[in-house]
């Protein structure tokens, strides 16, 4: 019987997917001391979002002379990527960073740990590539385009890219590129202050963002639950691989103990069984990789847009404490203009009030800027999201149609076939031959007396076997030597004494 082949599932496309230039490929692990790390090639084929001009053209006429302008290749570390990650956060604050595998402590140098670690850092630079918000960032551009010296300053300066652009530039004035220190215990004094106080800048876009935070909490935990029972639907179908596999074993073994076309028959089904059990596992494994994994994606996704929100709440809180900061300062100055002979601490504090609101306005600006990113990106997200959920709940239940049509047919090819076996029902099975029970053998006696005329002799049956109650008769030797056996076997026939008179001598009392 010919079975058509289901057609492949083929998985949806990603944003992600359009970013193909990039690759990170070749892992090597490297010892420096004590120190053991991994690092990762990351190639770019083709120019950046950032790097693309206008209306497609190049610059400078001839464009065979910048085809391989946008080439490079560079050796990054875990914690390089790591870098990018939180660089990402400050200079965009507010945009949705996609997420970047967990760090891990035990078994950091296996193969499948390794590559699995790969594959997760090449989505998230794919990702990082392609976003809206993310793809021009400068943070991005020196992390795939810098040398090692030029990353590794960036890596290791305080106040940026830019800063350390500028050390690399003019390594001599390294001091005076120094970022002055900050007053970071009186500001975090000021924020905490004001957080514990309750007291924060109203906007207009505060409901709008409170039903966000709503939406979000609560599709972190339906997610959650849904993610937790697709792992136990994975887990049980590798279970069911492995049950399979016991069954078409223990099938194979009772086929062999049959010698007629029933055993072949059963051995049909323990082949049958050994098929689905191959069949479950991949099942499990598809299940796994086109269901359960996106599931979590998506929950390391809004744990993505919940710290976007922590963002807007920290620009929030950063300018309510400016607010505060102009305030005490404006009570500061009106004191000193009302003190005799205070006009130079008051025009101290006239430039210091100057200093306060000039940096209120920033941290305002900064507020509005980092809010619309937010709502850009919680709109996108909604957008994306349930777009890509939609596609993966397809591709689950196209799996589960071609698994239950693969399943049909191997259990519909062994129909026919154990239909087709003939049993006779007059022939014993071979593993019932040899325990056939006999009936215990019979003995004739003669009636005592002759027959009279017209009257048949007929002989007395009693079993050779006496009663159990009973012990067997003694019979006298003498009586033992006349006996002939007429016919068949002494136990398996019956005996017929020469004379009718002789017989069995009755015991005393019967």
């Amino acid at each position: 019987m010919e079975t058509t082949q289901p057609p492949a599932i083929a998985s949806h496309v990603r944003p992600e997917d359009a970013a193909t230039h990039i690759t990170v490929s070749d892992p090597v692990q490297h010892q420096d001391g004590m120190n053991k790390y991994t690092s990762y090639r990351v190639d770019v084929r083709g120019p950046l979002p950032s790097e693309n001009p206008p209306n497609g053209q190049v610059v400078g006429g001839d464009p065979s002379i910048f085809q391989n302008a946008g080439y490079s290749a560079v050796l990054r570390r875990y914690s390089d990527f790591l870098w990018l990650y939180e660089r990402l956060h400050k200079e965009r604050a507010g945009a949705i960073v996609p997420p970047i595998p967990d760090k891990q402590a035990v078994a950091r140098f296996s193969a499948a740990f390794v590559e699995d670690r790969r594959v997760k850092l090449e989505t998230f630079l794919r990702r990082v590539s392609v976003h809206p918000e993310l793809c021009d960032a400068k943070c991005l551009e020196t992390f795939l385009r810098a040398d090692d010296v030029t990353f590794y300053a960036a890596k290791n300066a305080k106040g940026g890219v830019d800063t350390a652009m500028m050390m690399s530039i003019a390594p001599n004035n390294a001091t005076a590129m120094t970022p002055q220190k900050k007053e970071g215990f009186k500001k975090w004094f000021a924020e905490a202050k004001a957080s514990i106080s309750g007291d924060l800048v109203r906007s207009p876009d505060d409901d709008i963002f409170q039903e966000i935070e709503r939406y979000i909490n609560g599709l972190d935990l339906q997610m959650r639950s849904v993610a937790h029972q697709a792992s136990g639907l994975v887990r049980k179908g590798k279970e069911i691989a492995n049950g399979m596999f016991e069954f078409g074993l223990a099938f194979n073994l009772l086929g062999q103990s049959e010698a007629d076309s029933l055993g072949a028959a059963l051995s049909k089904v323990g082949e049958a069984a050994d098929s689905l059990s191959v069949l479950s596992a991949d099942h499990a494994e598809k299940e796994m990789a086109q269901f359960e994994e996106p599931l979590q994606d998506y929950i390391k996704m809004i744990h993505a847009v919940k710290l976007a929100l922590q963002r807007r709440h920290e620009m929030r809180l950063s300018y309510t404490t400016c607010l505060n900061e102009v305030e005490h300062k404006q009570t500061n100055v009106a004191k000193l203009r009302a003190t005799i002979g205070a006009e130079a601490k008051a025009y101290s504090a006239e430039m210091s009030l100057k200093r306060a609101r000039d940096a209120a306005d920033a941290a305002r600006d900064e507020f509005a800027t980092v809010s619309q990113r937010v709502l850009r990106e919680v709109d996108r997200f909604k957008r994306e999201k349930a777009d890509d959920m939609r596609k993966t709940v397809l591709d689950y239940i196209n799996l589960q149609i071609e698994y239950n049509k693969r399943m049909e047919e191997v259990w519909g090819a062994l129909v026919p076939q154990l239909e087709n076996v003939q049993i006779d029902g007059n022939v014993v099975p071979n593993n019932t031959r040899g325990n056939i029970v006999t009936p215990p053998p019979t003995v004739q006696i003669p009636q005592q007396g002759m027959p009279t005329q017209g009257q048949q002799q007929m002989p007395q049956q009693i079993p050779t076997s006496p009663p159990p109650a009973q012990q067997p008769p003694m019979i006298p030797q003498q009586q033992i030597d006349n006996v002939a056996y007429m016919g068949g076997p002494p136990m398996g026939g019956q005996v017929q004494y020469r004379d009718p008179n002789v017989g069995f001598t009755p015991m005393p009392g019967m």
